[in-house]
């Protein structure tokens, strides 16, 4: 290694590598840029830098396939990759391929020489792994820094084959993060099981968990695998873990703690290799202070807690989302094309939308059915949402916010304060950022914070949001 690390530059965009070199110079590194993959590869036959920042997408080979290549044949090398174009799709193929660290855009550039000393000290071997599946018929969709954040660490855990608990209000898409868990996966060839165990009869549920023997109760004339069996060697979804009965959470205990089980009215040893994901829209630490949830069994399922925001808190992807759904509604009713009207939009961005994501498809499957024109405006809408969107205008925040608490607090909603205090901060350092391309000390001076306050923010923001 030269006297200061090497780090090498690839992004079709001239003005991040002239930004990212100068911040890189700054900190200590050589910088190299490199306007395409190719050009990258290429300069292999000569020198080998210490590592690599490279873009996702550009013209020629992909970002992707350029850290596919440097891993296959540099296999101790850091790769830090960027993309402005961030998706649960991407973000779990750079992780799985082999990536250090996953950068979206625009992205603070104390962060990127943070990570880049990070894979310094590290300096990790890579692996050669299969290119992440690309389906498009996921929709966890978003390019809001909330859903960017939690993106990135979709990827990390799926990776990592740790088990996660899934924590976000009804209607966030909580089962769609457990699926991207399993597809991007070692396990994604193996089956992914769900099961919501609040729309099971406690006294079946022992049974759909673990199956049961022929006899084993009245009604019970064969034998029933579980769902544990029938996820062998993939994943298994618990939803709404939080209403399963006291009883029933300690035989799932010993089973995360043993990895064995027995059927109900068997006495053959059952070994599970089973990766477990647990969901819940309820406060699980509250659930076991009140004694109504074992405080053993949520430290085995809150290996890695990931929490879904509620579409009020990205309301940036609702023009998204909408377009999305309303797009897939029309094709699947056989009808011609609709969109929305700008003001339509602006709309359904301000409203509060207390049901997320599913009740916003729901409306985008009734308007693709009885909004009478190819264009659905503001009169196409429900008055509920036009009064509360401001009909297109920006609804003022303070009214949000009100509504916003009244909703928690009716629903009995603990630590109110300080989760709003803790969104409240957050939206207000993204936008800071974003307005600054990500220069953290002029986003400070805009907030009327000194530097070191807006590091240490930054730092505890991101904390929360893992």
């Amino acid at each position: 290694m030269s006297a200061a690390p090497v780090a090498w530059i690839v992004d079709d965009d001239r003005a991040v590598r002239l930004v990212l070199a100068a911040a890189l110079r700054e900190a200590g590194f050589e910088a190299r840029e490199f306007g395409d993959a190719e050009a990258a590869l290429a300069a292999f036959a000569e020198a080998s830098p210490d590592l690599v920042f490279t873009d996702v997408r550009m013209a020629g080979a992909s970002g992707l396939k350029l850290l596919e290549r440097i891993v296959a044949q540099h296999p101790r090398l850091p790769v830090i990759v960027m993309s402005a174009f961030t998706d649960v799709a991407t973000t779990a193929s750079a992780y799985r391929l082999g990536a250090f660290d996953y950068l979206p855009k625009p992205f603070d550039l104390d962060q990127a020489i943070a990570s880049a000393r990070r894979a310094l000290a590290q300096h990790p071997a890579g692996a050669p792994a299969a290119v992440a599946a690309d389906y498009a018929d996921h929709e966890l969709i978003g390019r809001s820094a909330a859903m960017r954040e939690l993106f990135r660490a979709i990827g990390r855990v799926a990776a990592s084959g740790l088990g996660a608990l899934v924590t976000g209000e009804t209607g966030t898409g909580k089962e769609l993060v457990a699926r991207a868990l399993h597809r991007e996966s070692a396990r994604a060839g193996q089956p992914f099981v769900a099961l919501n165990t609040a729309a099971m009869p406690s006294e079946l549920l022992e049974s759909e968990l673990f199956g049961h023997e022929a006899g084993a109760f009245t009604g019970a004339v064969r034998r029933h695998a579980g769902r544990f069996e029938q996820a062998e060697r993939g994943t298994l979804f618990l939803d709404e873990i939080g209403d399963m009965p006291l009883a029933l959470q300690t035989r799932l205990l010993r089973v995360l703690a043993a990895g064995e089980f027995y059927r109900v009215g068997g006495r053959e040893l059952i070994r599970a290799d089973v990766r477990v994901i647990a969901a819940t829209h309820q406060d699980l630490d509250a659930n076991v202070a009140r004694g109504e949830f074992r405080a053993d069994l949520l430290h085995r399922l809150d290996v890695v807690r990931l929490e879904v925001p509620p579409l009020r808190a990205r309301a940036d992807d609702v023009p998204l989302l909408a377009e999305h759904f309303l797009a897939r509604a029309v094709a699947l009713a056989g009808g011609e094309p609709k969109h929305f009207t700008p003001a339509a939009l602006g709309a359904l961005r301000g409203h509060s939308w207390p049901g997320n994501v599913r009740q916003l498809e729901n409306l985008c499957r009734r308007l693709a059915v009885l909004a009478p024109g190819r264009e659905i405006g503001v009169a196409d809408l429900p008055q509920a949402i036009v009064a509360d969107g401001g009909a297109g205008e920006p609804v003022g925040w303070d009214a949000a916010l009100r509504r916003w608490a009244e909703a928690r607090l009716a629903a009995g909603t603990t630590g109110v304060y300080g989760e709003a205090s803790a969104v409240l901060e957050r939206v207000l350092l993204d936008a800071a950022l974003a307005a600054h391309g990500g220069h953290r000390g002029n986003a400070a001076n805009a907030l009327g914070l000194g530097r070191n306050t807006m590091t240490r923010k930054l730092g505890s923001s991101r904390r929360r949001r893992t």
